[in-house]
């Protein structure tokens, strides 16, 4: 049995990659900003809670040592 060249493992493997990515299913452009626009948001909204919690426990310590 003979084994295939390298050229021609890589030609096979280039066209079954291309028939994986004819497999998936992209997202419209609407979905992407959609998310984006959702991920940017919940950031923001994640920041300013650990931002009011941090600033919380630090009042509430240094009210406790009295510094």
């Amino acid at each position: 049995m003979k084994s295939k060249s390298a050229v021609s493992r890589f030609f096979t493997f280039v066209k079954d990659v291309r028939q994986e990515i004819d497999k998936v299913m992209w997202p419209s452009r609407q979905e992407v900003t959609l998310t984006s626009i959702v991920v940017v948001v919940m950031a923001i909204v994640a920041a300013l809670f650990f931002s009011l919690v941090d600033t919380a426990s630090y009042k509430l310590v240094h009210s406790i040592i009295g510094r």
